[in-house]
């Protein structure tokens, strides 16, 4: 009887043991741990000792100690993301490098919690034969059954993620809807300790705040808030939020971020809102999870209860505020700039529609309102451009003329709002005083209760003592200063002056003390926009001024132009002029005569003069017969020189402009000697004239060298 064979029993190829080859163990281990959070690590220890024990699972497995590699680098990170974890990074480094055999984690959420980081990790184990095994087993990314079932887990985990986001997102939503979701609170506002939200005790926050909104109110800028607080060393308070000093009050000094987060933040006029900044995932930036916030206007807030918190200034002057600050952007015209501008920001062209650009030249002295915004975008020819001068000169008439029915209203209100005002400041002064007082009162009581004989803390409470005296010296002083060059009620000499200024409003506005920037703010609290049209390229301009609260006005602007001929009354002055001159007046009795009807030149003078009449005649072809004076005979003159009278009656423009062609180099010329002067001869030929013809034609562009406070900033030199 033949022996029967007893079969030996040998793992399936599929099987956690089979699985591991000679080729797996000559490689590394790699042991992943990983924590979501902090307070995980900290509160949840078993977990992670459960993460630790994988090395020696990874003995029991068949590898050695010194062939395991511990990566623990991501204690403390989440799992959404690859970014940030320099311990996934590094694991995934190690695999491509074809330097680990198998990667151990306590389970596949562990290892990511992203489909796009656990197929990547995926393809690159099974590209380099690398097992994956957790605490269900082990599992070879290369076979279809394996492969199938790690994609499964991955996709379970990185669901779960969004299950338990969406639990916590939307219990954390409907707390918001019932105004129940605690929040940092902004400087002004306490939380008691029943929970509820109301306003800090101390009377000083309080009036801080107050005044940031009140002068926001008044000059409509924050920087015109910021200076006023600087000017007058008020400090904005801040409750220190954590440490030995938590809840004390931290005196800063004021910036601009803080006070555009304040008058941001509808919190001040009482409203709950949650989803004011909501997270966009195309600008977050990696490693970095606060990062892709966006601003939502308050149409879009995802929760807003009105008049649910205790409120410095009720809804509609938030709303004021905000469209105030919308308006204060360079997009919506921008805030009051420096120059002597009255219109900038305010000016649109009549032709394409487009707002002007406010150009200073002459070192500021020159102001210029040019449509260039199609020749800077598109190459297109300048659309109009017109002296800024007699334009604000109408425009400032047209609001003296506004404001002069409300000039006792105006005196009355002034006086009012500067007693006010001087008011707050002296309340101010004294809760800084009453604050200085008690600091060092309480240093006083705590010098007074240690004991004489331990002088370790005696000195030190004496030195606090000291100083909090010093400070308080130095601050009665500084109030004394204050109270003795502004006394807090107005004088009666102060109320009579006020109210001769208001009856004088011409004088109050053309005064040194009234600045540019408080005249363009007075215009811009009267005046919409002006929109103006140069009328065929000649002195006159429409204007068309749109008042605020809808009403409109409809004016005519003479110009200065460059050209006589530009002038629309060019024809009647040419024909004016030659009429006078055959009835046998002088070119002087000529312009005198011009000027007693109310003719007017072109530009740089108000008035005509006899040269001024002798240039008229002379492109009429008509000699003035001024001058007796015999002119000497030119030397050596060649042929096709001119001078630079011939020339310009040739070319039909003034001479002072041929003569600053001639100082730039457009003109070829030398000078010679004639009746002991030396004077210039330009060389053109019919050609060169031709040319000069075509560059007078040419739509002058203006030099843009000094722009202070220019609203386009985009316009290259011309």
């Amino acid at each position: 009887m033949s022996a029967v064979l007893s079969p030996v029993y040998r793992a399936p190829a599929n099987s956690t043991y089979g699985k591991i080859q000679s080729s797996h163990l000559q490689r590394q281990a790699v042991v992943y741990v990983r924590q979501s959070t902090l307070q995980q690590v900290e509160r949840h220890q078993e977990s992670t000792r459960l993460q630790y024990a994988l090395v020696d699972r990874a003995v029991e497995l068949g590898w050695s100690p010194s062939q395991i590699l511990l990566i623990d680098e991501d204690l403390g990170r989440s799992g959404a993301s690859a970014e940030g974890r320099p311990g996934f990074q590094r694991l995934m480094a190690e695999v491509g490098l074809d330097h680990v055999g198998i990667v151990l984690g306590i389970e596949i959420s562990r290892l990511a919690r992203s489909s796009r980081d656990w197929y990547q990790l995926l393809e690159v184990c099974g590209l380099f034969a690398t097992l994956i095994g957790d605490a269900d087993g082990i599992y070879d990314p290369q076979t279809y059954n394996d492969r199938l079932l790690l994609g499964l887990k991955g996709t379970m985990s990185e669901a779960e993620l969004h299950i338990l986001k969406q639990r916590m997102l939307e219990g954390k939503r409907a707390k918001a809807r019932r105004g129940e979701l605690h929040a940092l609170l902004p400087r002004g506002y306490v939380r008691a300790p029943s929970g509820e939200v109301i306003k800090d005790p101390d009377a000083q926050v309080r009036g801080v705040i107050e005044t940031v909104f009140r002068q926001f109110q008044r000059c409509g800028t924050i920087n015109g808030v910021l200076r006023y607080l600087v000017d007058q060393h008020i400090q904005l308070p801040d409750r220190v939020r954590s440490g030995p000093r938590t809840g004390e009050l931290d005196w800063r000094r004021p910036n601009r971020v803080t006070l555009s987060n304040l008058l941001h933040n509808p919190i001040y006029a009482g409203a709950y809102a949650y989803g004011r900044r909501p997270t966009d995932p195309r600008r977050r930036q990696p490693g970095r999870p606060s990062s892709g916030r966006t601003v939502a206007p308050p149409q879009q807030w995802e929760v807003l209860i009105k008049d649910h918190l205790p409120a410095y200034i009720d809804w509609d002057q938030y709303e004021r505020n905000l469209r105030q600050l919308a308006a204060n952007t360079a997009q919506a015209g921008g805030v009051v700039r420096a120059g002597p501008s009255l219109l900038s920001g305010r000016l649109i062209c009549g032709r394409c529609g487009l707002a002007m650009a406010t150009q200073y030249t002459n070192s500021g002295s020159g102001l210029r309102y040019s449509c260039s915004r199609e020749a800077v975008d598109y190459g297109a020819p300048l659309c109009q451009s017109l002296s800024g001068g007699p334009l604000d000169a109408l425009i400032g008439r047209l609001v003296l003329e506004a404001l002069q029915p409300a000039a006792l209203e105006i005196s009355l209100q002034v006086a009012e709002d500067l007693q006010a005002e001087r008011a707050r400041r002296h309340a101010h002064w004294q809760q800084r005083l009453e604050r200085a007082r008690y600091d060092a009162e309480r240093a006083a009581r705590q010098y007074r209760a240690v004991e004489p004989e331990n002088r370790l803390v005696a000195r030190t409470l004496e030195q606090d003592w000291e100083a909090a005296l010093a400070a308080e010296d130095q601050l009665k002083a500084e109030y004394a200063r204050c109270m003795a060059s502004e006394p807090t009620a107005l004088s009666a000499e102060e109320r009579a002056r006020i109210r001769r200024l208001a009856g004088d409003l011409p004088a109050l506005w053309n005064a040194e003390t009234t600045g540019n920037d408080e005249r363009q703010a007075i215009v811009r609290l009267l005046v919409e926009r002006v929109i103006v049209t140069v009328i065929d390229d000649s002195e006159q301009v429409a204007v068309e001024v749109h008042w605020i609260g809808g009403h409109r006005t409809r004016e005519r602007l003479t110009r200065p132009v460059a050209r006589l001929e530009q002038l629309s009354t060019y024809p009647e002055l040419a024909a004016r002029v030659l009429c006078l001159h055959q009835e046998g007046q002088t070119c002087a009795q000529i312009a005198r005569q011009l000027n007693n009807e109310r003719w007017h030149p072109a530009k740089r003078r108000q008035t005509f003069n006899a040269a001024m009449v002798a240039t008229l005649l002379a492109r009429q072809g008509v000699s003035a017969g001024s001058s007796t004076r015999r002119q000497a005979p030119w030397v050596d003159r060649q042929a096709d020189e001119w001078s630079i009278s011939e020339l310009a009656l040739e070319l039909e423009m003034p001479s002072v402009t041929l003569f600053s062609w001639l100082r730039k180099g457009v003109l070829q010329a030398r000078r010679v000697e004639r009746g002991g002067h030396r004077q210039w001869l330009i060389r053109a030929d019919a050609a060169e004239i031709e040319r000069l013809r075509a560059l007078r034609s040419v739509p002058r562009r203006w030099a843009r060298h000094v722009r202070v406070g220019s609203d386009d900033p985009s316009v290259d030199p011309a």
